[in-house]
């Protein structure tokens, strides 16, 4: 494909564009809908090849696939009465919306595939994943890091929701950064090594051949300070909360 379309171009929308162009390879044109000023001219001003449209309209007529971005509740006003034709390949990253919603919203009987692209998108370093299976759509994935098609809609809000732990992961980093704060470490300090230490452990996901109950175990010492707060800390109430959590969040999904 050689022309690619993004309506709304947020966080994931500007990572697609840089995982499109990342390292300078031979992208495909991109053209951006026109929200967004400021990303989108700065992306336009980067990358050659990028182009800001004047409205939805005209990036899904000059886009062979079209990635819709915009927020859940922004989807009305963004794609009223916008013609999408058959020909197309619709690409929906928007959390929460299946796909009969959005084809009702287009009515067009254009491919529609369900996307879970993440930011780590733009250096090509995360796995997408996809329902259903299509082997274009599949393949624009695999050459961003991967693709992972899922059997049914079911299993892509499993994913969906497991998605939603991201920030969760973010704000127990800065809970550690605080509290080293708090006893007296430098905030840069404290920072920079608390990136440097989960930076490490980034790497060592990339070794599939060990499972995540095996790393967490060759990383940790028995009666040492790791296993101490694994215990005292991460209790199986604390386990059954998170379940509990992502529970209420994949019932939200479906």
């Amino acid at each position: 494909m050689k022309r690619i379309g993004i309506i709304g171009v947020g966080e994931i929308g500007r990572a697609i564009v840089d995982g499109l162009y990342y390292q300078g390879d031979d992208a495909p044109e991109v053209f951006l809908s026109p929200r967004g000023a400021r990303t989108v001219a700065e992306l336009s001003q980067r990358h050659e090849g990028v182009r800001v449209c004047p409205d939805n309209q005209a990036v899904v007529d000059r886009s062979e696939i079209v990635i819709i971005a915009v927020r859940r509740q922004n989807r009305h006003e963004a794609l009223a009465g916008l013609t999408v034709a058959d020909d197309k390949i619709l690409i929906n990253v928007m959390s929460g919306v299946e796909n009969d919603d959005l084809r009702r919203t287009l009515a067009t009987d254009a491919p529609l595939v369900r996307a879970i692209p993440l930011p780590a998108i733009r250096e090509r370093r995360s796995v997408t994943v996809t329902y259903p299976s299509h082997p274009v759509v599949d393949s624009l994935f695999e050459h961003l890091g991967g693709a992972l098609p899922v059997a049914d809609e079911t299993a892509f809000n499993v994913f969906s929701a497991v998605t939603g732990t991201l920030t969760t992961h973010y704000r127990y980093l800065a809970t550690l950064t605080s509290w080293a704060v708090g006893h007296g470490i430098a905030a840069g300090d404290a920072d920079r090594y608390v990136r440097g230490l989960f930076r490490e452990v980034g790497r060592s996901l990339s070794d599939e051949t060990r499972t995540l109950q095996q790393l967490a175990a060759d990383h940790e010492t028995p009666k040492g300070n790791n296993e101490r707060i694994r215990t005292t800390w991460f209790t199986p109430a604390n386990s059954e909360a998170l379940t509990q959590a992502l529970d209420g969040l994949l019932a939200d999904l479906t």
